[in-house]
């Protein structure tokens, strides 16, 4: 439909009556009225454009004001199932004082007149949508200027930093994936993908390998958006598993290019390591002792062999190119951890998180004297699962367990003995914890010479070099417990010959 539909003479430029900005205000704000009128032209001259260009730009991306209240107005009637044309909207605009400004309903039908093929509808919408977060980041850029120098403003530089990088990051998010509904179809081969993806890779596994033959069976691997907490009471190599999965993890690293050429993980990953107790120094030490195999504590004092040292210097050449960052920042927020690792995925990539530990984190600014520890950790722990989500990565983290273990006969965990327990294991998706009998039975010997020590003797050398890994809940499969090896002086855990998996313990 052209002008001679609606009784209109084509003998004005295009914008005879619209009175642009000042030529200085359009060179400095991003914008382009042409592109917002070749859009609403084809939208007005094509309605089936609307489907096409719905999840790219929205009325608030538009910079003339007039063109919003169009885009709206098509929109509002389109998502009714009306039509949405330049005659409709003539009755809708014709006692508009706004559009009288500009010429008019004539303005309407020479949005219609000039619009362009339905085929480049799109291009323009990302246009528009990429000009509207150019707007938005200059506005976002003043407002951070004004914060820092405001004198009243009582946030402190880090805290602002803070701020200000969420607030980029959600800006840099407007556009990306907001799923919303997902009908059952999509979802369904989704499910299938996945499946086919574990049918065909070594191991079976749908999720990312811990290295552990035994823990993926039982896990399936760690599954994208999930929450995994790791328990255990000190002493019991939790932050020693953890370290070990995060190496294995990276070790395997793989990329591929996709169709699109965008760099993708085909195997391992990149890890983010969140060590809020251990400083990097430290970790660094634990993973190049395991690499090395030789005793960490002999790393520390520098009690080695030049033979030793040598092996120390290749392994570290070995592993200094691993895709595995280590934040270990004391005390950080959970709003902090989740804008680090925001960055670090857009910046370089990110394959899963590990939080060592889940109570030495804070809840950050909303928190306040009047708040209990249990709201605190509630609120840490329905952060983590939903970066884990956002991310759409596993977390893996580390949390402490209550001092009632110690005070049972048996000693091995169970879901009611994490601090703060209920929070926690809501929101986790699965739950483990680390148990080495070994440690407990070690500090009971009897004294020697009688029968109770020569049982003891028996039941240490049973137990040596072994612990157990306890799945106390998992919302993808069985709960049960995992056997392992443990090294104490390279703090490894590892796989255990098959004929040790079923003997000894409980």
């Amino acid at each position: 439909m052209r002008l001679s539909n609606l009784g209109i003479k084509n003998d004005m430029a295009v914008n005879s009556n619209y009175q642009e900005s000042p030529k200085s205000d359009l060179d400095s704000t991003p914008q382009s009225q042409e592109a917002e009128q070749a859009l609403l032209g084809a939208l007005l001259y094509d309605n089936e454009v609307y489907h096409r260009v719905s999840g790219i730009v929205k009325a608030k991306h538009f910079y003339n004001p007039i063109h919003v209240r169009i885009f709206d107005s098509i929109a509002v009637l389109i998502e009714r199932g009306n039509l949405a044309d330049a005659i409709v909207l003539k009755n809708r605009f014709s006692q508009d004082e706004t559009l009288v400004d500009i010429g008019g309903v004539e303005y309407l039908a020479l949005l219609l007149d000039n619009a362009p093929s339905s085929s480049a509808a799109p291009e323009y919408a990302k246009l528009i949508f990429d000009l509207a977060i150019r707007r938005e980041l200059i506005r976002l850029g003043d407002e951070i200027k004004n914060e820092a120098t405001d004198p009243d403003n009582e946030a402190d530089a880090h805290k602002q930093i803070i701020n200000a990088e969420g607030q980029l990051y959600n800006l840099a998010e407007l556009g990306g994936t907001q799923n919303g509904f997902i009908d059952f179809q999509k979802a369904l081969i989704k499910s299938i993908e996945m499946a086919s993806a574990a049918f065909t890779r070594d191991g079976h596994l749908s999720g990312t390998s811990t290295g552990f033959i035994d823990l993926d069976r039982q896990l399936g691997g760690m599954h994208r958006s999930d929450l995994i907490i790791l328990a255990g009471r000190p002493s019991m190599g939790k932050t020693s598993l953890a370290t070990n999965i995060a190496f294995n993890i990276a070790k395997k690293y793989k990329s591929e290019k996709d169709d699109n050429g965008i760099e993708k993980t085909s195997e391992g990953g990149i890890v983010g390591f969140f060590s809020l107790e251990m400083s990097s120094e430290q970790l660094a030490t634990r993973l190049l002792s395991e690499h090395s195999q030789v005793p960490s504590h002999k790393i520390r004092r520098g009690d080695i062999t030049v033979e030793q040292y040598e092996h120390m210097r290749d392994s570290a050449d070995e592993i200094s190119s691993l895709p595995l960052h280590i934040d270990d920042t004391g005390g950080i927020s959970i709003g902090a951890l989740s804008a680090r690792a925001r960055r670090l995925k857009r910046m370089i990539g990110l394959d899963m998180i590990v939080v060592d530990y889940l109570q030495l984190l804070t809840g950050g600014a909303g928190m306040n004297n009047s708040t209990n520890r249990v709201q605190e950790v509630s609120m840490i722990t329905q952060g983590l699962k939903s970066l884990a989500k956002e991310l759409d990565i596993p977390i893996l983290a580390l949390a402490q367990l209550s001092r009632q273990v110690e005070q049972r006969e048996d000693k091995r965990p169970q879901l009611s003995d994490l601090r703060e327990s209920g929070s926690i294991e809501q929101d986790a998706d699965v739950v483990m914890f680390v148990y080495r009998e070994e440690y407990y039975l070690a500090r009971s010997e009897p004294s020697e010479g009688t029968e109770e020590h020569l049982k003891w003797q028996e039941d240490m050398e049973q137990l040596h070099g072994k612990a157990e890994i306890i799945v106390g809940k998992q919302r993808h499969g069985p709960i049960g417990t995992v056997k392992l090896s443990f090294n104490p002086d390279l703090t490894k855990f590892g796989n255990l010959a098959p004929d040790d998996r079923f003997s000894g313990g409980h």
